[in-house]
């Protein structure tokens, strides 16, 4: 692929995106794999036991 130079950022912008649609698919999968290794868990994988309903409860309040 050849390199493009640029004057301005309009020029930029204006100009059309030279990729095959193979590596757009590439692409979009690497910053999604990226994306689920920075992001944080939200939710922990597993079956977990509780005392009392309260401290379910708690827990689940932390959660969301």
């Amino acid at each position: 692929m050849p390199v493009e130079k640029f004057r301005s950022l309009e020029e930029m912008n204006a100009a059309p995106i030279r990729a095959e649609a193979w590596m757009a698919f590439e692409r979009f999968i690497r910053h999604c794999n990226r994306y689920r290794l920075i992001s944080k868990r939200i939710r922990p994988h597993g079956v977990f036991k509780f005392r009392s309903i309260e401290d379910a409860q708690a827990a689940r309040s932390v959660l969301k």
